[in-house]
Parts: C-alpha cells; sequence; structure tokens
C-alpha cells in the first residue's frame, strides 16, 4: 500500500485538513506533499496529469488519484479497516453526508470574512457584515438542531463531519465572535482531537 496526499503549502485548506485527519485516524502511513496554490502550481502539468479537478486534496493510493475531500473519506472509510469514519446507521450515515455537503456549498458569507487565517494563522478580522452575522444565525439554528446537549459527538460516536462542522464554527470562536457557549464547547472539544492537533501544529510558511 501507498498513500500520497497533497495538500496546499500553507496548511489552511479545510478540505485537505478533512482528509488528512482521516488518514490519521486510521492509523494509516502516507506521504504528504505540498502544492503552492498561490503560484497556481496545482495547474502545472504534472499535478493536472494526477488531480482530475487540479484542487487540494488529492489522494493517490496504488496509482489510483482522487480529489474533493468528502469523496476521499468517503473512499477511505470503505476501502481501509481502523476507526469509522462515518456513522454506522444509514440515516445517520446520510445525515454525516449531508453536513459535509452543506458546510461546502453553503455559508460563503462567513468563509469570505473569517478564512482559515482565522483559525491557522491567528488573523483577527473586522466585525461581521450584516449578511455575514445572518448567516452565523443560519450555522448556529443548523448545528444546534445536530450537536445533542452535552454531547461531545454529532451521533454519539465520533465522525469526520464533527472535524468539518468544528472547523466552521472554529472561524468565528477563534475570532472571537459570539458563537453560543453549547458550540464553542462542541467547537473546542473537537479542537483538542491529537488528529486535528496534529493539523493544527504544522509548520506553516508566513502570509
Amino acid at each position: 500500500m501507498k498513500l500520497l496526499l497533497y495538500v496546499d503549502a500553507q496548511f489552511a485548506s479545510p478540505y485537505a485538513m478533512s482528509v488528512f485527519v482521516a488518514l490519521t485516524e486510521k492509523q494509516l502511513p502516507f506521504e504528504l506533499k505540498a502544492v503552492d496554490l498561490s503560484a497556481n502550481a496545482n495547474h502545472e502539468a504534472s499535478y493536472a496529469a494526477t488531480s482530475l479537478t487540479r484542487r487540494v486534496p488529492t489522494l493517490v493510493h496504488n496509482g489510483f488519484a482522487l480529489s474533493e475531500s468528502s469523496a476521499i473519506t468517503e473512499y477511505v472509510d470503505t476501502v481501509f479497516e481502523g476507526v469509522p469514519l462515518y456513522p454506522t446507521g444509514t440515516q445517520e450515515r446520510a445525515r454525516a453526508r449531508q453536513v459535509q455537503a452543506w458546510l461546502r456549498s453553503d455559508l460563503m458569507p462567513i468563509r469570505h470574512e473569517r478564512s482559515t487565517e482565522v483559525v491557522f494563522y491567528g488573523a483577527i478580522k473586522p466585525p461581521l457584515s450584516f449578511e455575514a452575522q445572518a448567516t452565523a444565525k443560519k450555522l448556529f439554528s443548523v448545528a444546534e438542531a445536530l450537536v445533542p446537549p452535552g454531547g461531545e459527538n454529532l451521533f454519539g460516536q465520533w465522525c469526520i463531519a464533527d472535524v468539518d462542522l468544528a472547523l466552521m464554527l472554529n472561524r468565528l470562536v477563534l475570532n472571537g465572535d459570539a458563537v453560543p457557549e453549547r458550540l464553542t464547547s462542541y467547537a473546542r472539544r473537537q479542537w483538542q482531537r491529537p488528529s486535528v492537533q496534529l493539523w493544527v501544529n504544522q509548520r506553516r510558511p508566513p502570509l
């Protein structure tokens, strides 16, 4: 078995983080290779020949290359034994996939005004716009419906969607924005998971 994971050179992509955590949770040995997105290295012929969508993350497993983070984590969970990345129940598994898809396709004002520079570089951004405040209320409403009171994880046992949701919440928490205490506690607990801390503590180049 040979696994190669391409990630962004700043180690700031939430999607690269999701796959890194998944591989780490499965205790799989893998090589990590950085792609400098600021220099458009993902569009160079060598990388384009590997990554169908020319994005990071891309995982190469014994010559099979796959991009798009949720597709990768589903693949890894199907192919490899170890810690389950998704709930075993059909409905809970579908809900976890829904959460992942939603976080990747919605909430753009938060993603724009609270980039992952806040999360991984400690940057502090100005107050949220009215649009972003409304988007944050939507995020809180959905998260409070999903995270059980006093629960550490979305579905009892940890799953990869917990990492994705915690990262979105931490865009606000780590900037000092007002976040409901229950969601703040949930995001902070998820952040202390060893696999997450391995990514958080990666050595990053200056911005």
